[in-house]
């Protein structure tokens, strides 16, 4: 009879949740729940905030109304997962979700430098398979945006890799164009 290894325990989002209510984690914090895992993420370089706030602004200006472009707001995508993207395009308005966070996006992007991988493996799993249409990796490191379309189990069967004066409509937003080299610091 062997030895029993020890098993990680995966939070459920409910009890994610429950103890951050509870202040069982520190409010400054900056965390997410993947996969039933809570990460805590790295500071904010200023490059990584100015990027931030770039494609906060293209983004409302590409989608208008009807939609609500979120800044690092919690998205409820399953059980196991809270992530807290850099930025989502939810339908609605910001009222919409006063009572719960938003179980989808028709966008999420993440702008990466330190959290690539995290990005490019983690979280791209878990928002394809809850169906998120479209996935953004706005690379700092690289000057590009990824782009992932049409989710299918943990993946997505579409990837393009756009630089500097390259143009992107969001799928969700046919009238709407945006480019790359707008969204870069």
């Amino acid at each position: 009879m062997g030895e029993a290894k020890p098993i990680p325990h995966r939070w459920t989002r409910l009890e994610y949740e429950r103890l951050a209510e509870t202040g069982v984690f520190d409010p400054a914090q900056r965390i997410e729940l993947i996969d039933g895992e809570v990460f805590d993420m790295p500071p904010q370089s200023t490059r990584h905030s100015t990027a931030i706030r770039l494609v906060d602004q293209a983004l409302r200006g590409a989608f208008g109304a009807g939609f609500d472009v979120r800044s690092q707001g919690p998205l409820a995508i399953d059980d196991a997962c809270e992530p807290e993207p850099d930025l989502a395009v939810v339908s609605g308005s910001p009222r919409d979700y006063r009572l719960a966070h938003p179980t989808t996006a028709v966008l999420v992007c993440e702008v990466s430098d330190s959290s690539l991988g995290l990005d490019r493996v983690r979280k791209k799993r878990a928002y394809a398979r809850n169906g998120i249409g479209e996935y953004w990796i706005l690379d700092l490191n690289a000057a590009a945006l990824e782009v992932y379309r049409r989710p299918q189990g943990d993946d997505y069967l579409s990837k393009q890799v756009l630089s500097g004066q390259d143009r992107i409509v969001p799928l969700a937003a046919p009238a709407g164009s945006v480019l790359v080299s707008d969204l870069l610091p």
